[in-house]
């Protein structure tokens, strides 16, 4: 008779540590949910030299967007001052390597402006 509720005591502690390690688990899972949400919101846009996040994980973009978005950079970089400008921040809102190209032109380019950006976003990738 002991034996049958030692049994039955071992069962009942153990599917309550199980559910408690559940819950547990849970938790902890949404806490890293609610952290990288903080991150998000976090995120500053565009040559802000002191707060400059690079997260292009966060940024999910279609194929077709970025080879357009990757075309139009190249043919603006080939312009005025202006222009590299705006292409330097295409580069910042692709944030991949295939932005190298022209942010190495960037950093041999006459402005300094444009150097100082290029040196910025290429500092992300090492």
């Amino acid at each position: 008779m002991i034996n049958f509720f030692a049994i039955i005591l071992i069962i009942i502690i153990g599917i309550l540590l199980l559910v408690l390690k559940k819950r547990s688990f849970k938790k902890l899972i949404n806490k890293s949910n609610l952290y990288s949400i903080k991150l998000n919101k976090n995120n500053k846009f565009l040559f802000n030299k002191k707060s400059f996040l690079y997260n292009h994980e966060d940024k999910k973009y279609s194929v077709f967007y970025k080879n357009s978005q990757r075309n139009k950079m190249f043919s603006l970089f080939k312009g005025n001052t202006e222009k590299k400008l705006k292409a330097l921040k295409i580069a910042e809102e692709l944030a991949d390597k295939s932005t190298l190209p022209i942010l190495r032109k960037g950093l041999r380019d006459i402005s300094p402006e444009v150097v100082e950006i290029s040196a910025l976003l290429i500092r992300k990738f090492k």
